[in-house]
């Protein structure tokens, strides 16, 4: 594998969610990612956050395979599990054993609630971290429940990016001292800092714990989506007030009205009186009159439109490997690209061992070692 992690060993033990994702980044960026899998797990290019990984299935209830692992762990860099706290310690491949095998690993831990705390042991899914981080209660429209925001924000956010980057900082940290470490990543706690800029407008006076009634959420009528004559829909970022202008300028909007652009109390009206507008054109006619403008305009595209985008297809954003469409890796390195991303591969914990140097039980006997 190319790219600025070519190089890094990396062993993850197969989960849902945000371990994959975070392993897919450190693969996309061209880790050797080796996943342990049950016995019977099958490679499957449908399964994107699994790609660029080699699927090693293993019984680690088997005489000699947590043996087998702790051997791979001596080899690597990074371990990444994604289990209840406790689970790795009574497989025999928690922190102490696989830090005993080697001392520089970084080991991540990817949980909802973290190793500690009142809620450690508790079973949970994205909604219910970013429930109590308070980023839930955030989102949604005025006067309605709130609304699931897909498991973006949770697993994959606050979750597994963020234990790429502690995974990536301990690293770095270990290059210097020569020392692993444990990384706790918690979805709870990364969902609270990914709430960090919210948290500091709110201490500014500048957010109110009323949900779609705040710029960002929907209240204000310059920051939100609008329907149109075709029942497509538009979104709208026109935060500055020269964007603004412009924005009202194409749109043909003249009334005084919209002026107080910042006033809360005109926002209600200004929504309707703009959904209006919005509803005279079709979502194409609006991306002829608003697209590539400063006007901070986009269409919102559904999953089959969005990889067509011309402004997709430029950039690449989009590729397709065994057949599967999905997003190309990213960032972009100007040095050190990635290659295409590629579909999991079938290997034996054997070839694995071969692969990264490691001497089996066999060849150790017969050297005497």
């Amino acid at each position: 594998m190319a790219g600025p992690l070519a190089g890094l060993k990396v062993i993850e033990f197969a989960g849902i969610g945000p371990g994959p994702f975070c392993a897919m980044l450190l693969g996309d960026m061209g880790a050797d990612v080796i996943r342990i899998a049950r016995p019977g797990a099958e490679p499957d290019a449908r399964d994107v956050t699994g790609r660029n990984r080699r699927l090693v299935p293993v019984d680690l209830r088997a005489d000699g395979a947590v043996e087998r692992v702790l051997a791979l762990v001596a080899a690597a860099d990074v371990l990444i599990e994604g289990y209840r706290p406790g689970v790795m310690e009574k497989l025999g491949l928690g922190p102490a054993p696989c830090l005993a095998a080697n001392p520089r690993l970084v080991y991540g831990r990817m949980t909802g609630w973290g190793q500690s705390g009142p809620l450690a042991q508790a079973a949970g899914h994205d909604i219910n971290y970013i429930a109590i981080a308070g980023a839930l209660h955030a989102i949604g429209r005025a006067g309605e429940a709130p609304l699931p925001p897909l498991n973006y924000v949770g697993d994959f956010g606050g979750g597994g990016m963020l234990l790429a980057v502690g995974l990536l900082a301990a690293l770095h940290e270990a290059r210097r001292s020569g020392a692993g470490q444990v990384v706790d990543a918690a979805m709870s706690d990364g969902t609270a800092l990914l709430s960090a800029f919210m948290y500091g407008m709110k201490a500014q006076g500048q957010w109110s714990n009323q949900r779609g009634e705040n710029l960002l959420d929907g209240g204000a009528h310059f920051y939100d989506t609008y329907a149109c004559a075709d029942g497509k829909y538009v979104a709208i970022g026109a935060i500055e007030p020269q964007f603004y202008r412009e924005l009202l300028a194409r749109c043909g909007v003249d009334d005084p009205l919209f002026d107080a652009q910042m006033d809360p109390a005109r926002w209600p009206l200004l929504k309707l009186r703009l959904g209006d507008v919005f509803r005279m054109k079709t979502r194409d006619e609006w991306c002829e009159l608003l697209e590539g403008t400063d006007a901070c305009f986009a269409p919102v595209l559904d999953w089959d439109e969005a990889p067509l985008h011309p402004h997709n297809a430029a950039r690449r954003a989009f590729v397709t490997v065994d057949g599967v469409l999905q997003p190309a890796s990213a960032p972009r390195f100007s040095r050190t690209p990635g290659d295409v991303p590629v579909a999991a591969r079938a290997q034996s914990m054997s070839e694995c061992h071969a692969r990264w140097g490691i001497q089996s039980h066999d060849e150790v006997e017969a050297s005497g070692a």
